[in-house]
């Protein structure tokens, strides 16, 4: 969307406050995903016959609703779950353009978080609603204060309830997602673990079925290898190429390339220079954070690394320019162009504020 703090203008911005608790479903030969914007107060939904190629046709309506589930019952209606702590059910339109009025405010679980306690630091929330035999099975992710990420399954006869809730798993702080089944009748949860500057890694637990409740793990624990056969099939992109070369039918830029917000088009090209990516100063500013273009991929863990080659000729005073760790707590190596000189300088900024430490 176009507005300031999505667009880094006029000092805002929008970290940690993006599209968040995304929802992924397959309906009637098309596929979904929705999710779900604080900054912008509004509710996305994405659809496309061809997930490998697009296109998407992309809708939106107000209001923003929290962590929600999109599901498709049997009977043709489509609702969102939501919320923190208290869930509300609402029924969607037709043609999933926005929510039925009359459907607004029926709560269907007013404490999803009792299961794991009163002591809690982070309520019930990050909703995934599934259908199994006949029942409705919704997990969320809790955090009791002085413990660990928790997953929380509550189970129904009809969508609108009584729902009964358990803990589910507690390990390693590994939660939050939902089930996945094989055509081999394999079932898994698909969750994900904070795993510090890599972000969230995400986790494939084994689920066995007793009394018609999916257990997760083995033995309340979660595995740190599984026996899966190697993947022969669409493979999303995710590593690719680092280089610029660039064939005449490539995307500039492939699906690995994130921008940190909408990219000012105007100050950056591939063509320009085949093989090279030139960003151009566009306009000054005093904090990195505030970079409109700068250029990203994710960090792989437990350890990456990273090298670049910098052309410099045309970086005026008060350019800087470089590879930066790009997160809350950042830091970035780079030069810096000041009183006609250049300088190879390393700024840390751990501890809250940027300083710099080395200076070349």
């Amino acid at each position: 969307d176009d507005v300031d703090e999505l667009n880094l203008n006029n000092g805002k911005s929008t970290y940690g406050r993006g599209s968040w608790a995304s929802s992924l479903r397959y309906h009637n030969g098309t596929y979904y995903v929705s999710t779900f914007a604080g900054t912008t107060g509004k509710t996305y939904i994405y659809s496309t016959k061809d997930i490998e190629k697009g296109p998407w046709k992309a809708q939106s309506f107000k209001p923003s609703l929290h962590d929600h589930s999109l599901f498709f019952d049997d009977d043709g209606k489509v609702y969102m779950l939501y919320g923190a702590g208290e869930f509300i059910l609402v029924e969607l339109k037709d043609d999933l353009s926005g929510v039925k009025p009359e459907t607004s405010n029926r709560v269907v679980i007013e404490n999803a978080t009792l299961p794991a306690g009163t002591n809690i630091n982070l309520p019930a929330e990050g909703s995934q609603l599934f259908k199994v035999n006949g029942k409705y099975y919704l997990f969320n992710i809790a955090w009791p204060r002085g413990g660990m990420r928790t997953v929380i399954i509550h189970r129904a006869d009809k969508i609108t309830g009584p729902y009964e809730g358990r803990v589910a798993l507690q390990d390693k702080g590994v939660a939050q997602g939902g089930l996945i089944n094989t055509p081999e009748g394999d079932w898994y949860a698909y969750l994900f673990r904070d795993f510090g500057a890599v972000g969230r890694i995400p986790y494939w637990v084994p689920v066995k079925w007793e009394d018609g409740w999916p257990v997760l793990g083995v033995d309340g624990k979660v595995p740190e290898t599984l026996n899966l056969p190697a993947s022969k099939g669409y493979m999303p992109g995710i590593v690719t190429s680092d280089e610029f070369t660039r064939k005449k039918t490539d995307a500039a830029l492939p699906l690995a390339w994130q921008w940190n917000h909408n990219p000012d088009h105007r100050f950056w090209s591939v063509k320009q220079r085949p093989g090279f990516l030139r960003l151009t100063t566009g306009r000054v500013d005093t904090s990195i954070l505030m970079a409109r273009n700068t250029l990203t991929q994710r960090t792989f863990g437990p350890e990456s690394s990273a090298s670049t080659f910098l052309d410099l000729s045309n970086l005026k005073d008060g350019d800087h320019a470089g590879l930066l760790l790009l997160q809350k707590n950042y830091g970035w190596v780079g030069v810096k162009a000041e009183g006609g000189a250049r300088y190879l300088v390393m700024v840390n900024a751990s501890g809250g504020k940027p300083e710099e430490v080395r200076r070349f």
